[in-house]
């Protein structure tokens, strides 16, 4: 059937001016329009494309092929990172819904009904039917004109907060691959100290066993003997930590690459370079972006909740002004079905409803305090996330150059050490020292070793927590 014979022409014609007016947008916005709050920032040090793009994948200048599968399982199965990008699909629906709203709403109705009139109630004329039936069809159509601002302010928010919503998943992003990063250092560190105190529990053991043959042929006293025992309990003990601290270690990295609750439990990490490759191919410590407020997500989460506050202002103030609204309805109606579309069953009504509040007992004005109050807090919040951004700027190229040094002077006293274990046993061998000698020497070692460790450790973390300070890691 063609939409013709439903609704002529002529009543088309008559609904041209509403259709034309409902194309008009509000030309007033009331309320503040936003400004970025002015800060005292420091110079850039760098504003290279060539230091961006190396920002965006930072992880794969360490050349490890398992830390960059770690990192690509970490992006697709980690749950932070999934509920992050769960929230901002809500947001984007949330934006969706209050763009729509600045639209006119069409419906289209179709009713039927059916009733008995009582023939006691006085209500018919006579000889009139006791049942009568009713048809109808048609289309609806109402538009609230944005006068004021009220929709367009709801839809700046909207969209705001669905950008922070993005910018609050990627800056999960960047904290899931430095994280991931961090860990496999840390289990790397820990294959490494627990690889050096099983060799020195097997050393000790041998050890043992050689100072108790001694001991039985009266070469050495009770105090050696104690000594050997004491110093092998205790590498015992070393061991097991460091075997308590990987396993540990391995859960968290299993967790963070989204590993199922029966792969957590046994974990199976698979290992790449040693902690010493991954030191030497560490990047060169990153620089100050010139685009540090656009390159963190977390500063612009911030900005763009301070955007959206900022208009919530506006979407508050509106409620001082009238709102307009129009509402049109063109259809058919019969009380036979064989007559719904003929031209005497046409209907159709305009109307015109404009509301001003006159009586509110303070409550539009509360709304707007609360509004104002909440801008306030966001504005707080902003200066804060952005100094304590350019603090972890600070922090960490403070932290980079320390542990560097650190890292220097920590194996320039492991070498030293070494050569002093090397000469303390050869004395003993000679007899010219006490066992105790040797004991202290290897006491020495085994702590600059570990130390040693620690500090490459340290320095790779370091670097990881500068290159997440200066917002690399995503996609910009």
């Amino acid at each position: 059937m063609r939409l013709g014979k439903i609704f002529p022409q002529s009543a088309s014609l008559k609904m041209l001016p509403l259709v034309l007016s409902l194309t008009l947008a509000g030309c007033i916005s009331v309320g503040p329009d936003y400004q970025r709050p002015q800060l005292d920032l420091p110079q850039s040090t760098s504003s290279s494309n060539v230091q961006n793009t190396a920002l965006k994948n930072w992880w794969k200048g360490l050349q490890d092929p398992v830390l960059n599968q770690l990192i690509d399982d970490a992006l697709k199965q980690n749950q932070d990172l999934l509920i992050a990008t769960a929230r901002m699909d809500e947001a984007k629906a949330t934006a969706g819904i209050a763009l729509a709203n600045r639209f006119p709403t069409v419906d289209a109705n179709l009713a039927v009904s059916r009733s008995r009139t009582s023939e006691n109630s006085g209500k018919l004329p006579a000889n009139a039917k006791l049942v009568a039936e009713n048809y109808q069809f048609g289309l609806s159509a109402a538009y609230e004109l944005d006068l004021f601002g009220k929709l367009s302010r709801a839809d700046e928010a909207a969209k705001a907060r669905l950008l922070s919503q993005q910018s609050t998943r990627d800056a999960v992003q960047i904290s899931l691959v430095a994280n991931v990063a961090q860990t496999y250092f840390s289990l790397r560190a820990f294959d490494a100290q627990l690889a050096f105190a099983e060799t020195t529990l097997k050393s000790r053991q041998e050890n043992l066993s050689l100072q108790r043959k001694r001991h039985a042929a009266g070469v050495i006293g009770d105090i050696d003997l104690h000594y050997a025992e004491s110093e092998l309990a205790a590498g015992e003990i070393a061991f097991a930590q460091a075997k308590q601290a990987l396993r540990n270690v391995e859960s968290a990295l299993a967790v963070l690459v989204g590993r199922t609750p029966k792969q957590v439990m046994n974990p199976e990490i698979p290992r790449g370079l040693t902690i010493q490759q991954l030191v030497q191919n560490l990047p060169a410590a990153a620089e100050l972006p010139s685009d540090l407020l656009a390159r963190r997500p977390d500063l612009v989460a911030a900005e763009q909740a301070l955007v959206a506050a900022n208009a919530d202002v506006g979407q508050a103030k509106s409620a001082y002004f009238p709102s307009l609204r129009l509402t049109t309805a063109l259809g058919r109606e019969s009380r036979m079905l064989e007559d719904l579309f003929s031209p005497a069953s046409l209907l159709w009504n305009v109307a015109t409803s404009l509301a001003q509040p006159v009586f509110r007992a303070g409550a539009v004005g509360a709304v707007v305090e609360g509004a104002e109050a909440r801008k306030r807090q966001a504005v707080g919040q902003y200066v804060q996330i952005v100094q304590n951004a350019f603090r972890d700027v600070h922090d960490s190229l403070n932290n980079a150059a320390s542990n560097a040094e650190i890292d220097a002077s920590t194996q320039s006293r492991l070498t030293a050490v070494r050569e002093t274990y090397r000469l303390s046993n050869l004395r003993y061998q000679s007899g010219y020292s006490a066992y105790v000698e040797v004991l202290n020497a290897q006491r020495d070692l085994m702590q600059a070793e570990i130390a040693a460790i620690d500090s490459q450790r340290a320095k790779l973390s370091s670097g990881v927590a500068l290159y997440k300070a200066v917002g690399g890691g995503w996609g910009q």
